[in-house]
């Protein structure tokens, strides 16, 4: 089947992910500056979270683009990436409403290392349903960039247990590394046209 339909499904859950999230920034109690403040830690997990999940809607953009159908495997290996996704909102909250304590720090890592090892594993299905000699599957190559992120997520869960800000940092550059689209799939595809 073509993947036309899974990426209406998918941009439809991501875009319900962004609302419950903003929905989640809550009006001070008053009208001067100094009642922002309380806010801060909640609007900071915003902003990351808001830039994971414009992340993964660009990169899957780009890989259901390089993709010419889908199949079964596909469909639950994408059910399974939107799955984590969902979480996020959760994770986001109890993080910025608890100013980046522990245990809510190394959850929220926990929510951002699932939905990579999901993304990663729907990579997987497009290039056993496509085949290990298409566009895609050079494109990706060794996924070095991936690999990394999931190194970085789990040392920021662990880290998180001790210095939470820290692990902070670990989830920011993680979201550094990927701001830009994975080009790779772009690239390969103009070359391949």
């Amino acid at each position: 089947m073509k993947p036309e339909r899974l990426n209406a499904f998918s941009d439809g859950v991501i875009a319900i992910l962004i609302t419950i999230m903003v929905l989640e920034l809550r009006v001070p109690h008053g009208a001067e500056p100094a009642d922002l403040v309380p806010l801060i830690p909640v609007f900071l997990s915003y902003i990351l979270s808001f830039t994971y999940i414009a992340i993964y809607w660009n990169n899957h953009h780009h890989l259901m683009h390089a993709s010419a159908a889908v199949d079964g495997l596909t469909l639950w290996s994408n059910i399974h990436l939107l799955f984590w996704l969902s979480l996020i909102p959760f994770a986001t909250g109890w993080m910025g409403q608890n100013n980046f304590a522990r245990v809510p720090t190394a959850v929220y890592g926990l929510a951002l290392l699932m939905p990579a090892i999901a993304y990663f594993l729907l990579q997987r299905a497009i290039i056993r349903l496509h085949g290990r000699q298409t566009v895609l599957a050079h494109a990706l190559g060794r996924d070095v960039k991936g690999k990394a992120s999931l190194v970085l997520y789990a040392i920021g869960m662990v880290t998180a247990l001790f210095a939470p800000w820290v692990a902070g940092g670990f989830y920011a550059v993680v979201a550094l590394m990927w701001v830009v689209p994975d080009r790779r799939i772009e690239r390969a595809m103009k070359r391949n046209s």
